[in-house]
Order: structure tokens, then C-alpha cells, then sequence
């Protein structure tokens, strides 16, 4: 059964920066796939944060973070990556990874379709 463990969260005042790390364990990796951060504040649906097709390298960033957080995977480590620069205390939420064994060459951020869940961590953006 895959696992996958996220680490990395904390407190940063505006316009800091954090790496959010999630170890994959268990997982069958194929030419399908595919991972994804989501995130969650108090009060508000999850939403997609970005995406990652692993096989070709595709990368699909929600509007709001697009040009300052970066998705990216370790194959030697099995770990997905989330770079967070130019925080803002809209970006405080709880981040979760998510795998999945399809793609989508475009936006791949349906929440729906991923199949593996970490437990979250938190990140508060705050002066």
C-alpha cells in the first residue's frame, strides 16, 4: 500500500520561503504517473495547488502561485518537492501531496482522479 509523508511546514513572515518534501513509499511508479500538491485553509474547499506528469516532466501551476512555487521529484529518493517563494498570508493553508496512475497533459489538478493521500502539513504565512 503507498504511502506518502509530508514534512517540511512551519511559520514564515511574508515573502519567505519553504520547501515542502513528501516521501513516497510503497508506490508502483508507471509511464502514468502522476503527482500533485493541493492545499486547504480554515474555512475553504481543498484546492490544487500544482502538478507534475513525472514521465515527461509536465507541470501545471494554479493561477494564484503560478511564478513562485515549483513541483518537482527526486527519482532517487522518491520524494515530490514543493519550492514556496515570495510567501504570502494567502498561501497559509495545510499542503497535501497526492499520487496518481494517469496523466493529463494539460492541468492535471482533479482531485478526484488521485488515488494516494499524505496526512498534510501545515504552513502559515505571517508577520
Amino acid at each position: 500500500q503507498a504511502q506518502l509523508v509530508e514534512s517540511g511546514g512551519g511559520s514564515v513572515q511574508p515573502g519567505g520561503s519553504l520547501r515542502l518534501s513528501c516521501a513516497i513509499s510503497g508506490y508502483t511508479y508507471t509511464g502514468s504517473s502522476s503527482m500533485g500538491w493541493f492545499r486547504q485553509a480554515p474555512g475553504e474547499e481543498r484546492e490544487g495547488v500544482a502538478y507534475l506528469y513525472l514521465r515527461d516532466n509536465i507541470t501545471y501551476y494554479n493561477s494564484p502561485v503560478n511564478g513562485r512555487f515549483t513541483i518537482s521529484h527526486d527519482n532517487a529518493k522518491n520524494t515530490l518537492y514543493l519550492q514556496m517563494n515570495k510567501l504570502k498570508p494567502e498561501d497559509t493553508a495545510m499542503y497535501y501531496c497526492a499520487a496518481m496512475d494517469q496523466y493529463y497533459r494539460t492541468c492535471g489538478l482533479f482531485e478526484g482522479a488521485y488515488r494516494y493521500w499524505g496526512q498534510g502539513s501545515q504552513v502559515t504565512v505571517s508577520s
